[in-house]
């Protein structure tokens, strides 16, 4: 049987060799090598589309892959392509990254400089474990559930239209059904997700910035959980340190949230850098939050070119929420769908600014009535997105499950 094997490396020089060891295995037949972690997963994800036997059986990942670090890397494809057996090539083989790689999902370790019997040991290990899981799921078996959790970025048109607000509730909604659930404040520079709940901590986002290898334990020391449940990834205080954040930090600390919550929702508030960007290039959902008028419209339009222009996100992949609705209004969404060339949600929210005043002005979002029509409508766009799942038989709705999320981290106390 021919073994199929994809390389991950970005040096060239590594690659080369990498290659030119592989292609002397028996039954091997190396692909050309994958640049990065961005493209090795859109190419599994092509090939998987088309059929589970057209994935190769064996993926090597160098340690020194990027954007998203080697053992992030490999629980991502492990959880999103559970049939594919993965080896790191790594020029440390000690016990502990050995037993890092193997709860990552590793079928394999092989150390630097290569080895061709050690090779062609764990090459044949690992291609006969993804035969024998291909063999046990059956052909026609749909075995490909996702990268992890779902993760949805909420960005605005402009300022002032109710991203955060929004991303908040999403957020809310998600927990409450009892999904594991973070919450990413990337509006870098002036982030007020911490405003809206009632929370000062001494942790951000920006002590993730320099962090090579994002484990359990440092989300532990990072993330502050709110009462409700939800994890909290926080913008700097000071706006000035959100320019600590780059487009790498972004995609390993969105890829370990993925990889740990159920449902992970960004706020990207209405600037774009490289930051945000790469978190709505990797989203499963990105919305964009609008107001009918003029103005709001105009923004939503020129944010939906912008996104095209820099391939990030195409408009027909972006879906258009429009807040503060009224039926008497001259711009409805249709018209807004027409312009932005994007999918506007079935639910639209609708403007009663008087429910919010109170749990805005004591930043208690969590405690707004559940009466109210503003959240009704936000929650309902939960539904829509699947950000929810359905109360099991007896549970009441809008009850808090006991679970209290997946990253496992500290439980915070809300000033």
């Amino acid at each position: 049987m021919t073994t199929r094997i994809l390389p991950v490396v970005g040096d060239a020089d590594a690659a080369r060799s990498i290659t030119t060891l592989l292609s002397q295995l028996p039954d091997a037949e190396p692909a050309g090598p994958v640049g990065d972690s961005t493209s090795l997963i859109d190419t599994l994800a092509r090939l998987a589309a088309e059929s589970i036997d057209e994935l190769p059986e064996v993926v090597l990942v160098h340690e020194r892959i990027g954007p998203v670090p080697a053992l992030e890397l490999i629980r991502e494809v492990a959880l999103r392509f559970p049939a594919v057996g993965v080896i790191l090539v790594t020029t440390d083989a000690g016990t502990g990254l050995f037993s890092a790689a193997m709860d990552s999902g590793a079928r394999g370790l092989v150390g630097l400089p290569l080895s061709y019997e050690e090779l062609a040991q764990r090459v044949q290990a690992a291609a006969a474990w993804s035969v024998g899981v291909r063999r046990h799921l059956g052909h026609g078996a749909d075995v490909f559930t996702g990268p992890g959790g779902t993760v949805v970025t909420v960005s605005g048109a402009k300022g002032g239209v109710g991203t955060t607000l929004t991303a908040v509730q999403l957020a809310l909604a998600a927990k409450a059904s009892g999904m594991s659930t973070a919450l990413v404040d990337l509006d870098l520079q002036s982030g007020d997700v911490a405003s809206y709940l009632d929370v000062q901590f001494r942790r951000s986002i920006v002590d993730l910035a320099s962090i090579q290898d994002i484990s359990p334990r440092v989300l532990q020391d990072v993330v502050f959980v709110h009462p409700s449940g939800i994890g909290l990834l926080l913008a700097p205080g000071e706006g000035e340190r959100g320019e600590e954040i780059n487009e790498r930090s972004v995609r390993q600390i969105v890829s370990a949230l993925r990889n740990r919550c159920e449902v992970v929702v960004v706020d990207c508030g209405t600037q774009m850098n490289s930051a945000n960007a790469a978190a709505i290039e990797m989203a499963d959902t990105t919305l964009l939050l609008t107001t009918p008028d003029v103005v709001s419209v105009r923004a939503a339009k020129r944010m939906v070119r912008l996104w095209d222009r820099l391939q990030i996100r195409k408009a027909e992949e972006t879906v258009t929420v429009v807040n503060r609705h009224t039926r008497n209004t001259e711009i409805q969404p249709p018209l807004i769908e027409r312009i932005t060339s994007t999918r506007v949600s079935r639910v639209t929210i609708p403007a009663n600014f008087k429910e919010l005043q109170a749990a805005v002005d004591t930043g208690r979002m969590q405690d707004l009535d559940a009466k109210s029509t503003v959240k009704q409508a936000m929650w309902g766009l939960a539904a829509e997105l699947g950000l929810v799942k359905a109360p099991e038989a007896g549970e009441k709705q809008g009850k808090f499950k006991g679970d209290r999320g997946s990253i496992g981290i500290r439980r915070g106390r809300s000033k």
